[in-house]
């Protein structure tokens, strides 16, 4: 994992009710490094060693001087947005480098961007990009009346080609039509809560659109389904620890008081990578490659689980 970025809050913004945007810069003002569009960094919520949470970086991805989040404030979260929430001008902040997990198709013919909420901000980086390069791009953002953010700099960027919606009606209707009428190597990218892209994907698969030309953007482990029980079998010890629906392997074997390295607990930052022994992995992390993932001798255990019924890992 590459070395963390230690910077510094250089402005908040509070504007829009519930969402507070970060700008971080490095403490000489350097150059920060370039990222994919739709890239994310894993921010430290709290002293070296707390927890981590990912978050989309929402400027521009060519040799930018600063990083800007935008956190939405969500008070029965596992409190890393309380944390952003509470920051301040001149705070220091520590950030992994930028990781992609949502990049834009290069060959794409055309780039359908459909953000609900505050899974807008890949979004907003995606269209930074296609404006900068020319590409044909057309974005819908759903969001609730008063609450949207970034909605200056989509009108900005996108301009005509920008339609917001505000109730679940004309949001169906719109989608449906939008979805209905792309040419053929149009590309569909979409981030929001878990309901909403659950909806934007099964209109696009009804509508014919194959799997390769949706790409989707998770919040994180929250918006993963519990999955079933199974057993983890530690090998160098042979003791069985079992992993309940709704528990993270990787809590059952901290449960189990074994210290596991961990960071964002998201599937993001790869930091609780496990070898696999035996058994078959149900990867659900954005970290590993489909090769690594095809290999099955390592999992990331925030958030992957067992395939069957016993998994054996080499702990």
């Amino acid at each position: 994992m590459s070395a963390a970025l230690d910077l510094v809050v250089a402005a908040v913004d509070d504007t829009v009710p519930g969402v507070r945007s970060v700008r971080l810069v490095r403490p000489d003002g350097g150059a920060l490094p370039g990222f994919t569009p739709g890239s994310h960094v894993v921010v430290t919520c709290g002293p070296p060693g707390a927890p981590g949470n990912a978050y989309s970086l929402t400027g521009d991805s060519v040799a930018p001087r600063a990083y800007t989040i935008s956190v939405l404030r969500l008070d029965a979260g596992r409190g890393g947005s309380r944390w952003v929430h509470a920051l301040t001008t001149g705070d220091r902040v520590e950030v992994t480098p930028p990781r992609s997990a949502f990049p834009p198709v290069l060959a794409a013919r055309r780039h359908l961007l459909v953000a609900g909420g505050i899974g807008v901000t890949p979004i907003l980086s995606h269209l930074r990009s296609a404006v900068r390069w020319g590409r044909d791009v057309e974005v819908l953002y759903a969001h609730r009346p008063g609450a949207a953010a970034h909605l200056d700099d989509l009108r900005d960027l996108a301009g005509d080609a920008l339609t917001c919606l505000t109730d679940r009606t004309t949001l169906g209707d719109h989608l449906q039509r939008r979805l209905a009428d792309q040419p053929v190597g149009t590309h569909l990218y979409t981030c929001g809560p878990a309901g909403f892209m659950d909806t934007v994907t099964l209109a696009a698969r009804r509508l014919g659109w194959p799997d390769e030309r949706i790409h989707v953007e998770h919040f994180g482990v929250d918006d993963l389904d519990p999955g079933e029980p199974f057993e983890a079998v530690l090998r160098a010890s042979g003791r069985t620890v079992p992993v309940p629906s709704g528990t993270s392997l990787l809590d059952a074997l901290e449960g189990a008081g074994l210290s596991v390295p961990n960071l964002c607990r998201q599937g993001v930052c790869g930091e609780c990578r496990v070898p696999v022994a035996a058994g078959t992995p149900l990867h659900r992390d954005l970290v590993l490659t489909d090769a690594e993932k095809a290999a099955a001798d390592t999992l990331l255990c925030c958030v992957s689980r067992a395939a069957d019924d016993r998994l054996e890992l080499d702990l």
